[in-house]
């Protein structure tokens, strides 16, 4: 019987900067039907019907090179280039990051074929990684984009296996979303970090939303995250500063190339959400100064 096949390992080998392991990375075969495209989410997620061929396929799994042995991990463009005093800092926290994923998922080998597990545990490690990279590579880019796939890969893991910790898990990387794309946004109005270093920032692999995508996916995870913000002044300033932002995307209202119809949709549900949020919570503070 023919084997289905999802991915194959390159003929080159990768040796790894950090501790000179050689390996061949795993890339994802596309073609053959293994991937049957479904909705996109309101997180700009794109979802993938099971396959009655090769079942369910998680193409966000193949995106990170990791190596097998010191579990350093990035993007391919950024994995080979890495300075003198990268390699020093991500080599000292080898063992930190081997005891955080045998904590949360035991034994497991990037040896093996990507699956959910591997997949999730990739976008945990490059969240660790990029914390030691230099500006050159735009690493809070890469962190804001590992830490939603991270989020969403653990959400999935969390319905497969709801006795794991990992709904905790995805809310944390949410939480780390959340705060690496409000850094995203300042250092992309101060240059200290640029888009073209970041490359394609998705969030999801099949598009790059640009800068656009960034200001809907702070908006989104503000409705997500900084909605459960205790202090309600805080959590109307926050809301009141994504509403601005926001009002950027969709300007006059006017599709593009850079602003497909459907983001523009998306965009105005929000803003209204948003709206609606702020005139109840602006309601209960007051209420609450009167009773002072």
């Amino acid at each position: 019987m023919e084997e289905k096949k999802i991915s194959y390992r390159l003929k080159d080998a990768t040796t790894c900067p950090i501790c000179s392991f050689e390996f061949h990375r795993e890339e994802m075969l596309t073609g053959g039907g293994r991937l049957i495209a479904g909705k996109l989410t309101d997180e700009l997620r794109r979802l993938f019907e099971k396959n009655a061929k090769y079942g369910k396929v998680y193409p966000l799994a193949y995106m990170v090179v990791v190596c097998p042995r010191c579990y350093y991990s990035a993007y391919p463009r950024d994995f080979s280039e890495i300075t003198a005093a990268e390699i020093e800092k991500i080599s000292a926290t080898t063992q930190a990051r081997v005891n955080s994923v045998k904590k949360f998922f035991g034994e497991i080998s990037f040896e093996r074929n990507r699956d959910l597990v591997l997949g999730a545990a990739s976008y945990l490690l490059a969240v660790d990684c990029y914390t030691f990279r230099s500006k050159q590579v735009a690493p809070t880019f890469k962190k804001a984009i590992s830490s939603i796939r991270a989020a969403w890969l653990f959400s999935d893991l969390a319905g497969e296996m709801p006795e794991r910790p990992y709904k905790k898990i995805s809310d944390f990387f949410y939480q780390k979303a959340y705060q690496f794309y409000q850094d995203v946004l300042e250092l992309v109005q101060s240059g200290a970090e640029t888009m073209e270093a970041a490359g394609n920032i998705g969030p999801d692999y099949d598009k790059n939303w640009s800068y656009e995508g960034i200001l809907y996916m702070n908006a989104v995870l503000t409705l997500k995250v900084g909605g459960q913000e205790p202090d309600i002044a805080k959590r109307i300033e926050n809301f009141e500063k994504t509403k601005r932002y926001l009002s950027r995307l969709f300007g006059s209202g006017k599709s593009s190339k850079s602003k497909p119809g459907a983001l523009i949709d998306m965009t105005r549900d929000l803003y209204d959400r948003m709206n609606q949020l702020l005139e109840q919570w602006k309601q209960q503070a007051d209420q609450g100064t009167a009773q002072e």
